[in-house]
This record gives structure tokens, sequence and C-alpha cells, in this order.
């Protein structure tokens, strides 16, 4: 089993910036990638960004591109998510997931974080 702990959400003014943190602990040897998914009020769960430890290979949704950023500290099994100039539709529970094959459905998922961007 693989534990995903989140940390750095809150509230922040639009324009604004924040950055997430997800540590993983357990089994971490078997994760092969690591992700942000985040469940805005009313709407479906969507994909934000992932990150490949073999290779750093990154990915992004549309919405996010050229604001957020996917970092990692394989050494440390830690995901970071650098949000810059924030939405009010970013707000949104974010979620840190984690899968062991390079595609396919996420394994493990942290508790979620909340991030408030006011207008």
């Amino acid at each position: 089993q693989v534990q995903l702990d989140e940390s750095g959400g809150g509230l922040v003014q639009a324009g604004g910036s924040l950055r997430l943190s997800c540590a993983a602990s357990g089994r971490t040897f078997s994760t092969f990638t690591m992700g942000w998914f985040r469940q805005g009020p009313g709407k479906e769960r969507e994909f934000v960004a992932a990150i490949r430890w073999s290779g750093g290979l990154t990915y992004y949704a549309d919405s996010v591109k050229g604001r957020f950023t996917i970092s990692g500290d394989n050494a440390k099994n830690t995901v970071f998510l650098q949000m810059n100039n924030l939405k009010p539709e970013d707000t949104a529970v974010y979620y840190c997931a984690a899968r062991k094959s390079p595609s396919g459905q996420y394994d493990y998922w942290g508790q979620g974080n909340q991030v408030t961007v006011s207008s």
C-alpha cells in the first residue's frame, strides 16, 4: 500500500500563487506516475497534471498549461504542484494520486486539499 499526505492548500486572491505538496509513504517503489486531480463545486473530478518518475515526463490539462507546474523529488517520494496566476475557476478540492503503471487508472489517492481563489 501507498499512503499520500497532501499539504499547502488555502485561500488566495485571483492572480496569486499556491504550492501543493504530496508526500508518499509505504510501498513507494511501486509507484510509476504521480498526479494531481481536482473537483470543483458541482463538478466532476478532473485531471490537472501528472509526472512520470522515470524520465520526468510531465502532462497537463489545457486549462492549467502555462500556469501550473508539476515537479517531484524522487528521493523523497514527494510531488509538488506550483500554481501561479490562479483564477476563481481553479477553486476546488485538489487530490494527489499515484499509479503503479504508465497509464490507466490511479491506484492510490490522498485525502484532498481545499484551494479557494477569490475574485
